[in-house]
């Protein structure tokens, strides 16, 4: 049988109950466990004396018992003293069954792996990892560097690695090598069943150092497959969709006419060349997935406003969906004064509508008076039924989970149809990344700002220099002139000993009593934050305390200062994205990062931000720093979590990659189910949506 669906089974030790724990890790066959790979390496080669070791080591130690006793403190452990002849340690259990107890023995020898610490009587040893031994035995240290996989609760560590090395044992011959010969021979790495084997089983702490960087050739190996299958993957998904039917949304264009008559502006050159790629897609009869990145500010939203008059246009419904309430609204707004002059009216469909309401809503939208919807997740909840959706806009898309846009693709325009989907995120990445993350998708790149949009200065200080940043706050708003204040959160945290929104507030209003100072936070209802939103935005206010909530969305060109508190604590981007609130009139604009302590990486962050307004060199710096999976949202968007490829380090990869994934499709196509079976979890259903 394949080892891609020989079952855990076969291995010894792994019945029915051990199998349903594995599962639970996505390890299903051999090939899994085979493909489950190390995140880290000890170094147990060495016995170590116990009357050498200190507070702090990592250590492998060989000893006799010499007491073995259950004491009782503020809970009951189980207590060894050990000793070589050289001095002796403490090993405590506080989890221990009545096996354990009648195996640790007074007599019995010992060899045990783990962090050694000050303990009551001395050093000790809390709940390490252990082999016992009768009688008098030769002990020898481990001859290879040992893994530490990744686990799950009632899955032991030794517990996989016995697996590991069964596999590697009885199955890593039956691996079989999909890439072609020619391949192997251009990209110059080991072959497979040889990175398999040096990926487990390191044979130096050279071996280790160089997979920790993720420079190993082995680890190269797997890298360069991992990402070959996630491409072919992602390809495939296109392909599939593709398949699909979507409305033809050709429409004569007198709308987007009126549209763009109508504005008091004039599009960049970018939005002109989006708009007519975004066009050209809604004619096709399959569904258009284009992904839409641009920098805060670069005017994404009219892009979206000017593919949803071509949908009404031709007779469809349009959903524009958005995180938050805030922007909700603020999308409402915009498109409400857009499409208004045009004879269209907007509807709203959030979570915190009254039932009578939400359901006078529902049935606008049902009957299709209503052609253009913009709301929450609640867009797609059961009860919403749409008359005929032609086009769904999806806002800073990485925060939607998968399932939630698949269930508003669902509820397309009838005859099997499904709608054309345009995401939007100012999450930008680098091209070459998003060639590969996004294989699935047709990327638009917004790199361009509109006329009169100023660069905003940025200046980092210590909370210490408080008093010099209320009385800038007080000369901006006495020149007229509007301010934010955030902060990340709204309680007391003992830990963090952040300030709070309600108290910075408070202290504010007590510093400067001449100014009208308003609040806004997560836990407000939506009516409370839009109303003083609105009077933030109307010039009632001065100054606006607020969380992130203000993060994207809020538009308000008279605001010229934005201060961040505890800006050590925040994202590249999201610090980015609340900079992008100030510098949307024609002053000159002014963002402060405060921070607490600084450190290494968070000195390293602010100095990005003081350095670049260009939100591109943000996110490939954000990447460098942090790494896609946070930046990207990896768990939200179902977004591959790679095993053992990292785009930003591997990133010299990627062209090979492109080049293999051409080649196989034309050559070899038998050759990628199979890969894109090893590497990829069936569970992802992120191109589908």
């Amino acid at each position: 049988m394949d080892i891609q669906s020989q079952p855990l089974t076969v291995l010894k030790g792994v019945g029915p109950r051990v199998a349903d724990k594995l599962k639970k890790m996505n390890l299903h066959t051999v090939q899994d466990v085979l493909f489950h790979l190390p995140f880290r390496y000890q170094d147990r080669t060495r016995i170590q004396a116990i009357g050498a070791l200190q507070p702090g080591d990592q250590a492998v130690i060989v000893g006799k018992i010499e007491v073995a006793d259950v004491v009782f403190r503020r809970k009951r452990n189980l207590v060894c003293r050990v000793s070589d002849g050289t001095g002796f340690i403490t090993l405590r259990f506080f989890h221990f069954s009545v096996a354990q107890q009648t195996r640790l023995q007074r007599g019995n020898t010992l060899q045990c792996y783990g962090e050694v610490r000050k303990g009551q009587a001395g050093l000790e040893m809390v709940h390490p990892e252990y082999e016992v031994y009768e009688g008098e035995v030769e002990i020898k240290a481990e001859e290879e560097l040992t893994p530490v996989y990744p686990t799950t609760e009632g899955v032991h560590q030794i517990g996989i690695r016995k697996l590991a090395q069964q596999a590697l044992d009885h199955y890593l011959e039956k691996i079989h090598e999909w890439l072609p010969p020619e391949v192997l021979a251009e990209i110059n790495l080991p072959p497979l069943k040889d990175a398999v084997h040096g990926v487990h089983r390191p044979l130096s702490s050279r071996d280790a150092t160089l997979l920790q960087q993720g420079q190993h050739p082995s680890q190269q190996r797997l890298a360069f497959e991992e990402l070959l299958a996630h491409q072919l993957s992602m390809q495939q998904k296109r392909a599939q969709n593709q398949q699909h039917r979507a409305p033809d949304l050709t429409a004569p264009g007198r709308l987007h006419k009126k549209l763009l008559a109508h504005l008091p502006f004039s599009l960049t050159g970018a939005q002109q060349r989006v708009i007519e790629e975004v066009q050209q897609d809604l004619t096709h009869a399959f569904p258009m997935q284009r992904l839409v990145q641009g920098d805060v500010g670069s005017g994404k939203t009219l892009i979206a406003a000017a593919a949803a008059a071509q949908a009404i246009e031709a007779g469809y419904q349009v959903a524009v969906m958005a995180p938050t309430e805030l922007l909700v609204e603020q999308h409402a707004q915009n498109f409400q004064r857009w499409f208004k002059p045009l004879g269209i009216d907007v509807v709203l469909l959030t979570g915190s509508q009254a039932k009578k309401f939400r359901q006078s809503v529902l049935d606008v939208i049902a009957s299709g008076e209503r052609k253009l919807i913009i709301g929450t997740h609640a867009l797609f909840q059961e009860d919403v039924v749409f008359h005929k959706l032609g086009l769904m806009i999806v806002d800073e898309q990485h925060r939607f989970g998968v399932n939630q846009r698949l269930a508003l693709r669902e509820k397309g325009g009838g005859d099997n149809t499904y709608p054309h989907q345009l995401v939007m995120t100012a999450t930008p990445i680098p091209r070459t990344l998003a060639q590969t993350i996004y294989a699935d998708l047709n990327v638009s790149v917004v790199d361009e700002l509109p006329p009169g949009r100023k660069p905003v200065t940025t200046v980092v200080i210590g909370d210490n220099r408080r008093a010099e940043v209320v009385q800038r706050v007080e000369h901006a708003c006495q020149q007229g002139r509007q301010a934010y204040w955030v902060c990340p959160l709204i309680e007391e945290s003992e830990t963090l000993q952040l300030q709070t929104a309600t108290d910075t507030e408070a202290a504010l209003k007590e510093a400067l009593p001449q100014l009208n100072i308003g609040l806004v936070h997560g836990r407000m209802k939506a009516a409370d934050k839009e109303k003083a939103m609105a009077r933030f935005k109307r010039g009632e206010l001065d100054l606006l305390v607020a969380t992130t909530v203000i993060e994207v969305g809020v538009d308000v060109p008279n605001a010229t200062l934005m201060i961040i508190e505890n800006a050590e604590r925040l994202g590249l981007s999201q610090l980015h994205q609340l900079r992008g609130r100030v510098g949307r009139g024609h002053e000159d604009s002014v963002c402060v990062l405060m921070y607490q302590t600084l450190s290494e990486l968070a000195r390293k962050r602010l100095a990005v931000m003081r350095e670049t307004n260009d939100g591109f060199e943000v996110a490939r710096q954000d990447l460098e720093l942090r790494g896609p999976g946070e930046l990207l949202g990896i768990r939200q968007t179902g977004m591959p979590q790679f095993h053992i490829a990292d785009l930003m380090r591997d990133q010299a990869l990627l062209p090979a990659v492109q080049k293999t994934a051409g080649l196989l499709q034309t050559k070899y196509p038998e050759h990628i189910a199979p890969l894109i079976r090893r590497w990829v979890q069936r569970e992802q259903d992120y191109g589908s949506v």
